[in-house]
C-alpha cells in the first residue's frame, strides 16, 4: 500500500508544469500587446507632432510672404537735356503810384482822363480851398503887423543905445529894448514861416504830374469834396503809371538759380502776342532763397517804348541756362509728400528705400527730375503711406527697360 502514494506524487508534477506553461504565453502575450499599443501610441505622437511642425512651418511662411509688399515698379525715362527754363511772371510799370490831394476842398475840375499820356509837371486837376487862401490872407496880414512892429523896435533900441553912450538912460533900459527888438525878430521869422506854410498848401491847389506816364485810373469829378491826405478816408484822385520801361517780378526754382546773374539777357512772350518776343535784362535779385517756396525772387526790366506791353499783363520769362542740366521723367502718382521733404519711393536688393529728389518742371501727368533718380533706378508707383526705407516688396510687374 506505500508504493502507491509514491506514484501519484511523481505522476503529480508533471501535472504543475503543464499548468504554468499557459500562464507564460499569457504573459508573454499580453507584453507584445503592450509594446504594439505603446508602439502604436508613439507613432501617432510623432506623426501629431510632425504635423504641427510643418503646419507652423507653414504659417510661418505665409506671415512672412504676408509680410512682403508687392508694389509695381516703373523705370525713369532720360529726358533732354535743360538748356533753357520758362517762368510765368506778371507785368508791372516802372513806377506805380496813387495821386492824392495834399490840401482840403472842392474839386474846380480835371484836365485829363484815362489812357491819357501826360508829361511830369502837367496841370491835371484844380481844387478850390476858400479857408486855405483866407488863411493865408491873414498870415500875410499877421506879418506885415510884424514886420511894423520889428522896424519899430528897432528904431527904440538904436535911440537908447544911443543914449546909454551919454549916460542919459540906464543900462537897464537899454537892454529891455535891445530884448524888444530880438523878440520882434523872431515873431517875423515866425509869421514868415506861416506864410510860406499856407502858400504851399495854396500851391497844392493844383495837382501836377509827378513823372511821364499814363493815366490809369480817375476817382474825382467836378465838385466833388476831397481831403487832405493818403489815410483810408481821403479818396484817391488819379492813378498814374510809367510805362516805358516795365518790371517783371520772377520766382526762379533754387535748382535754376545759378542761371539767375544781373546781367543776363532775358526774352519775355506774351499769349496776346504769338510768335513774338521781347527783349528783356535782368537787373537785379533778392540774393536769398524764399524759404516758403524754395524760390529766387528776381526782376526783369523790359523797354517798352511803343508802349506795346500793358503793366498786369501776364508773361513767361525765358531764362538761358549756363551749362546743361540732365533730368528724368517719372509719373506725377509716384511721388511722397512727407515732413521730410519731397520723396521716391525705389526697390535696391529687395527692399524700399525712400530718397529725396528735386523738380524740374511739372507737366501734369509727369513730372522732371533733376536729382535724386538715376535711369536704371526701380521707381515704385502709386506707394502706400505706410511705407518706409527698409521695407521688404516685392516686384509685381515686369518693369520696362530705360529709354535710350
Amino acid at each position: 500500500m506505500s508504493p502507491e502514494p509514491a506514484s501519484e506524487f511523481v505522476q503529480g508534477q508533471p501535472v504543475a508544469v503543464e499548468s504554468a506553461r499557459p500562464t507564460a504565453s499569457r504573459r508573454h502575450l499580453a507584453f507584445l500587446a503592450l509594446g504594439v499599443v505603446a508602439g502604436a501610441l508613439g507613432l501617432g505622437i510623432a506623426s501629431g507632432i510632425r504635423a504641427r511642425t510643418v503646419a507652423d512651418t507653414t504659417l510661418r511662411q505665409a506671415a512672412v510672404a504676408a509680410a512682403i509688399v508687392p508694389v509695381n515698379v516703373i523705370a525713369p525715362q532720360p529726358g533732354a537735356p535743360t538748356q533753357e527754363i520758362s517762368l510765368p511772371g506778371r507785368t508791372q510799370a516802372f513806377t506805380d503810384t496813387s495821386i492824392f490831394a495834399r490840401t482840403s476842398g472842392y474839386v474846380k475840375g480835371w484836365h485829363f482822363d484815362i489812357g491819357a499820356h501826360v508829361k511830369q509837371g502837367q496841370l491835371l486837376a484844380e481844387i478850390e480851398s476858400p479857408e486855405v487862401d483866407q488863411q493865408l490872407q491873414q498870415a500875410r496880414a499877421d506879418l506885415a503887423t510884424a514886420q511894423a512892429n520889428l522896424r519899430q523896435a528897432q528904431i527904440t533900441a538904436d535911440r537908447w543905445s544911443a543914449l546909454l553912450e551919454s549916460d542919459s538912460v540906464s543900462k537897464q533900459e537899454t537892454d529891455q529894448a535891445l530884448s524888444a527888438l530880438s523878440a520882434m525878430k523872431a515873431t517875423v521869422e515866425s509869421n514868415a514861416a506861416n506864410v510860406r506854410r499856407l502858400e504851399q498848401l495854396q500851391g497844392f491847389e493844383r495837382i501836377y504830374a509827378p513823372f511821364d506816364g499814363v493815366i490809369t485810373a480817375r476817382n474825382i469829378d467836378i465838385g466833388v469834396l476831397v481831403d487832405a491826405g493818403a489815410n483810408t478816408s481821403a479818396r484817391e484822385l488819379f492813378h498814374m503809371a510809367a510805362t516805358q520801361t516795365l518790371r517783371v517780378f520772377v520766382a526762379v526754382p533754387e535748382v535754376y538759380s545759378p542761371a539767375a546773374r544781373p546781367g543776363t539777357v532775358a526774352a519775355l512772350t506774351l499769349d496776346e502776342f504769338p510768335g513774338r518776343s521781347f527783349r528783356g535784362t535782368l537787373v537785379r535779385t533778392a540774393n536769398a532763397i524764399d524759404l516758403a517756396s524754395r524760390t529766387l525772387l528776381i526782376e526783369v526790366d523790359v523797354d517798352n517804348p511803343r508802349g506795346e506791353l500793358l503793366p498786369g499783363a501776364y508773361a513767361f520769362v525765358h531764362l538761358k541756362l549756363p551749362a546743361q542740366v540732365a533730368s528724368v521723367s517719372i509719373p506725377a502718382s509716384t511721388l511722397l509728400f512727407r515732413a521730410e521733404g519731397l520723396q521716391a519711393a525705389v526697390v535696391r536688393d529687395g527692399q524700399a528705400q525712400l530718397v529725396p529728389i528735386t523738380i524740374g518742371r511739372d507737366y501734369g501727368a509727369t513730372v522732371e527730375i533733376l536729382a535724386g533718380l538715376r535711369p536704371t533706378d526701380q521707381v515704385v508707383v502709386s506707394p502706400p503711406d505706410s511705407l518706409t526705407s527698409g521695407t521688404r516688396v516685392r516686384i509685381a510687374n515686369a518693369p520696362p527697360g530705360p529709354a535710350r
